[in-house]
């Protein structure tokens, strides 16, 4: 009978065993991990190759500074260990990561090999075009060799190499809805309960390429508002009566329009890093701090069961580990390349949501210049700033309607839908109605200016913006942290910049405006309910106003 193995032993044994996994890392390794993480390569995907943990790989990257003074210091022998690429060809792989991850984020479909090498030849063409004389002697093939050392080095390990590009996942399509219904059946989902969540980005300050005021943008040096891009996450229920608060994702943490503004009380939930783009920890926050908070509001408000499914996209920004991040919500991934055809968001919303955003903001133009004296649309567009967009941005998200969420399931659970509005008739409307205050305005804008900047939005950006991309800086750290009951640190609350001389000032206008509605119309019972409701209203700076001129007497008796 063997004999049974003393704890003291096990544990010496365990621990002996677990010190033969530590890995000793090297200046070399430390170094190129440096390049992939500044050329764009994520810290999950870091990890993964180099067969390390995520707070190792933190932590090397916290300590650039001191690892570059190690390379600089090392011997002669070391240093020639430590090959560094130079020329033109980082510089092609650097925003070829670019274009990789900005597509995966957008288009999320699966790259091929001959795609892959064939923008990188782009790339390289354009950059020697610019580098002029000191690149002349270079050349690059995108060879099949350089493929799998450029996908080695960015720490990627499944792209498809053979075939045309992908289209629609045809078995999948047909597939999907029917797994999917089987689900909501056996688990007794309603469609209250079943919701889906999407990202679109939004060029938040583009006019159509036809207008004079484009025109002048594209010909003035550096920073071209039209390029100012925010990523959304717009998502409802199938039963269309839930529709989530946006979130959107900036790429400054409190542009000069936010300076002083208390961030948690905007209509969406403002996020931010330097590219404006979804990444997995923001969208992990967003799960367990507003997604799961909201719906478990609205189920025990409606008497529903907390019980969700959530449907999401295969995009890299969304953690696979979520389908296990809470016991009352199920997440189902779309199948790969399934997006155009099958989720609800994609089906006519988005579209429409910009469509609108697009008309609210002519609407917004011409009711200033009409009734500020002296306005031009030049002056009004160039004070419109961010803050401006958010307020039209929800403006345009609580436009689509229920009827409109319910009818963009169809393709996907035909067993929900009844009545609904499709976004045909809408779509139509919002367009004449830019190009006629469009012309109002004689900004000379036609159908097909304002169709070709709704699809700017999607469109794959220029090599020369490619560029401008890459060289921001570096993508923000992807980081898996999967402590939902991590501390976040809450921003102040700014106190209030009135002053007793504004207020009055306020109050005087706002007076003058009542009388004049109350005194100018017949309807005595319309005047009185608008006149209480708007004094109602005002009531919370009432108070700011009573308490300033409370401490003024105060202090004039003192």
């Amino acid at each position: 009978m063997p004999r049974k193995m003393s704890g003291k032993r096990k544990g010496k044994l365990e621990n002996k065993k677990s010190l033969k996994k530590r890995k000793a890392i090297t200046l070399e390794e430390k170094l190129e991990i440096l390049s992939l993480h500044e050329a764009g390569t994520k810290v999950m995907d870091l990890a993964y190759k180099f067969r390390l943990s995520h707070s190792t790989i933190s932590t090397i990257l916290k300590n650039r500074r001191k690892v570059l003074d190690e390379v600089k210091s090392a011997s002669p022998m070391q240093a020639t260990t430590i090959r560094k690429r130079e020329g033109l060809i980082p510089e092609v792989e650097k925003v070829l990561i670019a274009w990789i991850n900005r597509r995966t984020r957008t288009i999320r479909t699966p790259l091929s090999q001959a795609a892959i090498s064939a923008k990188a030849l782009s790339i390289f063409d354009t950059l020697k075009s610019q580098r002029g004389e000191t690149s002349e002697g270079e050349t690059f093939s995108a060879s099949k060799g350089w493929f799998d050392r450029f996908r080695k080095r960015a720490g990627w390990h499944k792209t498809k190499t053979r075939g045309k590009a992908m289209g629609a996942n045809d078995e999948a399509v047909k597939d999907f809805p029917e797994k999917l219904a089987k689900v909501i059946l056996e688990e007794g989902y309603c469609s209250r309960q079943v919701f889906n969540v999407d990202e679109t980005g939004l060029f938040w300050k583009r006019m159509p390429l036809q207008t004079s005021l484009a025109k002048e943008e594209k010909s003035m040096p550096g920073f071209k508002a039209a390029k100012d891009w925010v990523t959304l996450l717009l998502g409802a229920n199938a039963a269309g009566d839930c529709k989530l608060k946006p979130l959107l994702i900036y790429r400054a943490e409190t542009p000069r329009a936010l300076k002083g503004v208390y961030k948690r009380t905007l209509p969406v939930i403002w996020k931010w890093n330097a590219r404006a783009w979804m990444t997995g920890s923001i969208f992990k926050e967003w799960f367990y701090r507003h997604f799961v908070p909201e719906v478990k509001e609205y189920c025990t408000n409606n008497d529903l069961p907390f019980k969700i499914l959530l449907l999401l996209d295969n995009a890299p920004s969304h953690p696979l580990i979520l389908q296990h991040a809470h016991p009352n919500i199920k997440i189902m991934f779309f199948p790969l390349n399934t997006t155009s055809v099958l989720q609800p968001m994609y089906q006519g919303v988005i579209t429409a949501f910009k469509a609108y955003y697009l008309r609210r903001t002519f609407e917004e133009i011409l009711k200033a210049v009409d009734t500020e004296e002296n306005l031009t649309v030049r002056e009004f567009w160039r004070k419109f700033n961010i803050l401006d967009a958010i307020k039209i941005i929800v403006d345009a998200w609580n436009e689509i309607t229920e009827l409109n969420l319910k009818g963009v399931w169809k393709k996907l659970c035909p067993h929900f839908v009844e009545d609904f509005e499709d976004f045909e008739l809408s779509l139509e409307k919002a367009t004449t109605t830019v190009v006629e205050i469009a012309n109002r305005l004689n900004l000379e804008v036609s159908d097909k200016d304002v169709n070709e900047l709704l699809n700017s939005h999607e469109k794959e950006p220029t090599v020369e913006e490619l560029i401008e991309i890459a060289e921001q800086g570096t993508v923000e750290t992807d980081e898996d942290n999967d402590d939902e009951e991590e501390e976040v640190l809450e921003e102040p609350n700014p106190a209030p910049s009135f002053t007793l001389q504004r207020l009055t000032e306020a109050f005087e206008k706002i007076d003058s405006g009542l009388k004049i509605l109350q005194t100018d119309d017949p309807n005595f019972e319309r005047s009185s309910l608008v006149l209480d409701m708007i004094r109602n209203a005002l009531s919370c700076y009432m108070e700011i106003y009573r308490e300033k001129k409370k401490n003024s007497l105060l202090q004039n008796k003192h």
